[in-house]
């Protein structure tokens, strides 16, 4: 695939990360991150991609520390599809590292995901996600979501950001907004382990055109014994 140009993105501005950061006092202003949201390299792409309503974004995330904390996303949750489970996610390190914070709806289960250049991290049904770059270089990353729901972000935003919060000087603390009763983190590193089968196992921008590997993104009901498998979920 050729180089998909990056332009006109919607830009996340650092004052709309202030209610979720463990800071309570955090000033800070100006562009925070990068989103290309819809992108296709071809005609025929584009078109397969609006048929099954999926989406194709590329993230550029500059690496910097706000207020004590790498600098992460908002933070969200994501609607039920019509078989009742919420749609799922995956993401693919194009550059840089990442730091992938997931939290059950009931918190009953709580992972930092990480990840390089190349490694494939899917956020399966239930689960929230914030994207953390613990690097001074600028993550790049690409993910393939469906186009048919709206993400919620108030959530994290009614509880200052996500269960734990990830400082630049490696401490993991948790959100005292959150109940005592939440589950501790516990750690995964991707390493190059591919996702099982059938989830995609090469480069997202190659499965656009392959209906089966990405059939779960819109029916994720379908899938409950897959996401089972997952190695990086109990």
């Amino acid at each position: 695939m050729q180089t998909i140009p990056l332009t006109h993105p919607d830009i996340r501005d650092l004052r709309e990360l202030i209610p979720v950061m463990a800071d309570p006092d955090c000033r800070c202003e100006g562009p925070a991150y990068e989103m290309f949201r819809g992108l296709s390299q071809t005609e025929d792409d584009r078109r397969w991609l609006l048929d099954h309503k999926i989406r194709y974004d590329i993230t550029k995330i500059p690496g910097r520390i706000i207020c004590g904390e790498w600098i992460k996303t908002k933070g969200h949750y994501h609607q039920s599809a019509p078989d009742g489970y919420a749609y799922p996610e995956i993401y693919e390190v194009l550059e840089g590292e990442a730091l992938y914070l997931l939290q059950k709806k009931d918190l009953s289960d709580i992972i930092l995901v990480r990840a390089r250049k190349g490694d494939l991290v899917l956020i399966p049904p239930g689960y929230g996600h914030v994207t953390i770059n613990p690097s001074p270089d600028t993550l790049l990353m690409a993910n393939l979501v469906s186009s048919a729901f709206t993400s919620e972000y108030l959530p994290f935003e009614n509880m200052r950001g996500a269960a734990y919060y990830v400082f630049a000087d490696g401490r993991i603390v948790k959100n005292a907004r959150y109940p005592d009763t939440i589950a501790p983190v516990r750690e995964v590193i991707c390493n190059g382990t591919p996702l099982p089968a059938p989830f995609p196992r090469k480069t997202l921008y190659a499965c656009i055109g392959d209906e089966k590997s990405l059939a779960f993104l819109n029916a994720p009901g379908s899938f409950v014994n897959e996401y089972k498998k997952l190695y990086l979920f109990t």
